[in-house]
Parts: C-alpha cells; sequence; structure tokens
C-alpha cells in the first residue's frame, strides 16, 4: 500500500451527512439537542426541572469520546491501552484515589476489550462518538447527580428513560410529525444550526463528479430531514451532485450486517416501500439498504471489479471502523475537535462558530460564556492525549494517547478537520496517510493537533 491516499485514485467517493458534509453551528444545535432530551424526560418521566437550567460553564463537561458505565452511573475516558485516564461519577470528577479504588492499580476498564474490537453498543456501557449523541452525556452526568441528591441508588434503570427521549426527538416519523423538540425547532430556523457549504465544497463536489467519479452519499437521518438539510447547506439542485442518495442507513448495520442484510426500499413521499429491492439496478435515492448491494452497483457504474471506494465520515462507530473493517473501504475522519487545539478548519481558516443569526435577535440563547463542544475541556482535557491521574505517593506517568486517536490511526485513511480543509485542492494531492509504520501524527491535514504534536516531542 502506498504511503500516501489520493481522491484522484478513488472511483467513488462516499459521504456521511451530519457533521461531514454538513457543519452545525455547535452551541445553538447542541443547546438545543440537550433541551430535546431533557424537557422529554421532565414532561414524560416526572424528573426534576432543574435539569431544564444550564449555566455556561455546565456546557465544558461535553467531551466527545466519553464512555458511559451503565453499571455504576461513571463516565470515563480511556487510553490507547484502555486504562481509565479521568472519570466522574455523574459530573463530579472521581479522584487519583477514587480511580484506583473503582479500577485497581492498573485502571484497567473491565469492558475494554468488548468495546475495543467491536465499537458495538450495550446493555452496559455507551459510546459518545458523535454530536448528536454528546448533550446526552451531559445530561446523563445531571441525572445520575440528581439521584444522589434525593438519595436514590444509581442503577441502568434511568438509561431507558434517556433512550425513550432519544426515540422520541429522532424517530424516523418525528420530523414528518412534529414530534418532540429538535426537529420542529430546526424546521423553523434552519439558518440558526445549519451552515451552508461554501462555494470551495460545492465546487470541489461538481469537480469529482466531473472527473468521473461515482458520488455518494450514505445517512442514517430520513430522507425529509435530509432533504432540508441538503437543500439548506448545498441548494434545491444538491440531488444533482450525488448518482445515489441512501437514507435511514441505519449504521453501522449498513455495512457489518451480512449475511442478514436489510434490503434497499424505494421511498414515495418519504415513505419507504413495504417491499424490499432484491438488488439494486440503477442510481437514485433510496432507504436502509447494505453495501453489497451497493457495491454490486458501484461495479456496474464504473465498469470495475473492484472499484476503490472512499467515504468521508465524523463518527468512529457508524462511519469509520464498519466501513474500513467491512467494506475495505478508504477512510477519512472529520475530526472537529483538531479545530479546538490550532488547526484551521479551512485554507482561509474561517471560523466554524461564526454567528448563526445577529447577536440582537438571540434573545435568550446569546450566551458568550459557553463553550463550544470541539474546544479543549477543562474538566476532561485533549481529546488526543493525557496524562493519567495519580495517587499520593504514585510515580508521574508521561503523556499518553487516547484511545480515541488510537482509533482514528487504526481505522481511517486520513483525518480532517472538515472537508473545507482540502475542498481547494486539486483532486490528485498526495496526502499522508495513517500507517502502522508511521508516527501517530502522520495522517492529520493540514497539520496534527497541538497536544499531538506536544506528545511526538516527548516521545524524542
Amino acid at each position: 500500500m502506498s504511503e500516501y491516499f489520493s481522491l484522484s485514485d478513488c472511483d467513488v467517493i462516499g459521504f456521511d451527512l451530519d457533521h461531514t458534509l454538513c457543519r452545525y453551528h455547535l452551541k445553538e444545535t447542541s443547546r438545543l439537542i440537550y433541551e430535546s432530551f431533557a424537557r422529554y424526560l421532565v414532561e414524560h418521566k416526572g424528573y426534576d426541572k432543574d435539569l431544564l437550567t444550564l449555566s455556561p460553564a455546565t456546557w465544558d463537561f461535553c467531551f466527545k469520546g466519553l464512555v458511559l458505565d451503565l453499571e455504576d452511573g461513571n463516565l470515563v475516558k480511556l487510553a490507547d491501552d484502555g486504562t481509565v485516564l479521568r472519570a466522574t461519577h455523574g459530573s463530579h470528577d472521581l479522584s487519583a484515589e477514587e480511580l484506583l479504588k473503582h479500577y485497581g492499580p492498573k485502571r484497567e476498564w473491565k469492558h475494554f476489550n468488548s468495546l475495543n474490537t467491536s465499537y458495538t453498543r450495550s446493555a452496559k456501557y455507551y459510546f459518545y462518538d458523535n454530536y448528536f449523541d454528546l448533550p446526552g452525556a451531559l445530561l446523563c452526568a445531571r441525572v445520575v447527580d440528581m439521584l444522589h441528591k434525593r438519595g436514590n441508588e444509581v442503577t441502568s434503570d434511568f438509561w431507558k428513560d434517556m433512550i425513550a427521549s432519544i426515540d422520541h426527538n429522532y424517530n424516523t416519523s418525528a420530523f414528518r410529525e412534529d414530534a418532540g423538540t429538535y426537529f420542529p425547532s430546526v424546521k423553523q430556523n434552519p439558518g440558526r444550526y445549519l451552515q451552508p457549504c461554501s462555494d470551495a465544497v460545492k465546487a470541489w463536489l461538481r469537480r469529482m463528479k466531473d472527473a468521473g467519479k461515482v458520488l455518494l452519499l450514505i445517512t442514517s437521518s430520513h430522507s425529509d430531514y435530509c432533504r432540508l438539510i441538503c437543500e439548506h447547506i448545498l441548494g434545491k439542485d444538491f440531488e444533482e451532485l450525488f448518482d445515489v442518495i441512501i437514507t435511514n442507513a441505519l449504521k453501522p448495520g449498513f455495512f457489518s450486517l451480512v449475511p442478514q442484510q436489510r434490503p434497499f426500499r424505494t421511498l414515495v413521499n418519504d415513505f419507504e416501500d413495504s417491499e424490499g429491492l432484491p438488488s439494486l439496478d440503477k442510481p437514485g435515492w433510496y432507504s436502509q439498504g447494505n453495501w453489497p448491494h451497493l457495491h454490486e452497483l458501484v461495479r456496474t457504474m464504473t465498469g470495475k471489479q473492484d472499484p476503490k471506494v472512499v467515504y468521508f465520515g465524523d463518527s468512529m462507530r457508524s462511519d469509520m471502523f464498519p466501513a474500513s473493517s467491512y467494506g475495505k473501504w478508504e477512510t477519512v475522519m472529520i475530526v472537529e475537535e483538531m479545530e479546538g487545539e490550532g488547526v484551521p478548519c479551512t485554507n482561509k481558516a474561517k471560523s466554524s462558530e461564526a454567528p448563526a443569526e445577529p447577536l440582537e435577535k438571540k434573545g435568550k440563547y446569546e450566551d458568550q460564556g459557553m463553550k463550544a463542544p470541539l474546544d479543549v475541556s477543562e474538566q476532561w482535557g485533549s481529546y488526543f492525549v493525557d496524562v493519567p491521574k495519580r495517587a499520593a505517593g504514585e510515580e508521574e506517568e508521561a503523556l499518553k494517547l487516547t484511545w480515541c486517536t488510537h482509533s482514528i490511526h487504526t481505522f481511517s485513511t486520513m483525518a480532517i478537520p472538515s472537508v473545507e480543509a482540502i475542498a481547494d485542492l486539486p483532486l490528485d494531492y498526495k496526502f499522508p496517510r495513517f500507517s502502522p509504520d508511521k508516527p501517530s501524527t502522520t495522517g492529520y491535514y493540514p497539520r496534527p493537533p497541538d497536544s499531538l504534536l506536544k506528545w511526538a516531542q516527548s516521545q524524542t
């Protein structure tokens, strides 16, 4: 395998939608998602109304890559070897002594091998690896705090209520029925939450199409929500940019459910046809489906027995791991945390947090003190590296790579802060790729994040 990766070598180029092609105003969207979940718990499950009130400082807790241990209510940040770097019970930090008590002298999290080899969720833990989930971690922590405040035992029962709140807001009929808080809010004011793609990104997509590439859009969003997003970020003619659009793809099952894969279905007015298709015989817009049937279609479209596919996504669980492991596709991971550590998100270093609307119109949502979820957290530290907490008398350890960094290096071809970062480059630009033989800093474009550079310096 070459040590470089180039889009010009690929026959098929696929994209996830949310936080990949579509960039959200993260502060606004995070508040909305949190409110959507919390309001359900208060109004339908009888939880304390205090859950609906947050201070700006509270948002520092939101951190991608945490694992919620449903058996004890702890949230843990893992090192590349599965040891616990930091942990909280509810929102409160566990001290070094408490980490020893919970996880033993080696600080081993007991479910790590299961999570590390499958990236699936479990009845015993939940992995927060995308921005739609992230406010749920904060809400879970606050629920655990409230259970303690009431003197109630923390059990995994509260998780059933969390799952119900997610389903209430995100199920496939919620958009059509104006159910929950999330979809009605985005429909009413999409500009508050969604950032239109730059002209450079639109031109880049057209350049790839003109160069004969097959372009795919594969999203777990339902077709009606996908259409709203795409019309806002790409324009009314967005369907002309893609050869195949797949909505309600139910990733990661789209890649991994073999041989019990779901059939593709056609759509009529955003309703799925009840009859599944035995195969795909032409480009178009479909729902659900599976990558083996898609692979057969792109073989026909490209005229190649083994077409080279690259897939852009932002989730290790839903995109990178399954596309790499099962589809054997090249993968480009969007890692917005790179921006929080000094890496420009575009060649012109435009900010991803430009105001969604004039400040005077923001009213109660205006909140200068709120941290964006992609920024480095005071409570959790860097997404990429960390130093394990040490108890009194223990020897100080060196910087360690996080499990998230290890996963990116293992299952991604390369990592970028946004598609805008590469949209102005020629299609034959050669990117250094991640490789077991290369340092962990090789594979990030346009450069590695600050903390990873610091870690690399500490290794020499």
